[in-house]
């Protein structure tokens, strides 16, 4: 693990590592770190079925309505939940592969990922960060990323 790497998760275990956790302030340092403008939390709801937003920042006020519950299945995030792995897209604006949902596009958003936040197999949510320019995630990002996600996961099933 490189410098940049051991930084990101001794800030993000300093948050988590509370007894009452500010999702908004996590995700605004998880964005930080990565240099991204962008992101999302869910939470699954077991008894729904549902990714229900836990914090979010940079998304336009018009677009939190549409990404407060998304099915399993759904957009980048219900589709990261729904294989449990990454689902990334270099750039979301020229996508055409239908993964991201069309309102996703008013985030004038372009390199983005959702991973979702396993444990033990077991999902309990999923992350998503972007940037405003076309960007591949590094393995080493998506590792970090997967291992934030399981951190979270921890706090969550306590």
């Amino acid at each position: 693990m490189n410098k940049e790497n051991a930084q990101r998760n001794t800030i993000i275990d300093a948050f988590i590592n509370k007894e009452k956790v500010n999702w908004q302030e996590v995700l605004a340092t998880i964005i930080s770190g990565f240099d991204c403008t962008t992101g999302t939390i869910h939470f699954l709801d077991e008894q729904t079925s549902l990714l229900k937003v836990q914090a979010h920042q940079g998304i336009p006020p018009f677009l939190v309505p549409k990404l407060s519950a998304i099915p399993i299945g759904k957009g980048m995030a219900g589709i990261a939940a729904e294989r449990r792995e990454p689902v990334e897209m270099c750039n979301l604006q020229t996508d055409d592969s239908g993964v991201a949902r069309p309102a996703a596009k008013e985030t004038k958003v372009e390199g983005s990922i959702a991973v979702p936040m396993l444990l033990n197999g077991k999902l309990y949510g999923t992350l998503g960060i972007a940037k405003p320019v076309p960007y591949d995630f590094t393995s080493e990002e998506v590792s970090d990323l997967l291992s934030i996600g399981e951190k979270i996961s921890g706090f969550v099933s306590q």
